[in-house]
């Protein structure tokens, strides 16, 4: 079950995110996925929001200061990064960020089924 912090984090994030369509969450490891459709991309953690990157977009957020989802101390996830809080407050520009790692994630090579 996740954190209280996660739950009404959760909540204002998927306000935010009403303009863009077909957003859900799914409970994964302690923390929130999120989806656009089939498409996994952000996940909430402690109460923050990081969406899906790639060495193009992830440059937007390292310019910004922000930092790679860290699972565990020292064991970083760098396809995931924090999303600036100026961004998360506006709703328009959170969505639009949030279409581009939708983007992104669709772009990734999808693994094969054995």
């Amino acid at each position: 079950m996740p954190s209280t912090k996660n739950q009404d984090f959760l909540e204002f994030v998927l306000d935010q995110l009403s303009g863009l369509r077909r957003v859900t969450s799914r409970r994964m490891f302690g923390g929130i996925g999120l989806y656009c459709g089939d498409d996994f991309f952000a996940l909430i953690d402690e109460g923050r929001l990081y969406f899906c990157t790639d060495e193009t977009t992830r440059k937007r957020y390292e310019a910004r200061g922000m930092k790679a989802f860290e699972y565990a101390p020292g064991k970083v996830l760098k396809s995931y990064y924090e999303i600036p809080v100026d961004v998360l407050e506006d709703d328009a520009e959170l969505c639009d960020w949030a279409g581009e790692a939708v983007a992104v994630h669709r772009r990734k090579p999808r693994k094969k089924k054995s």
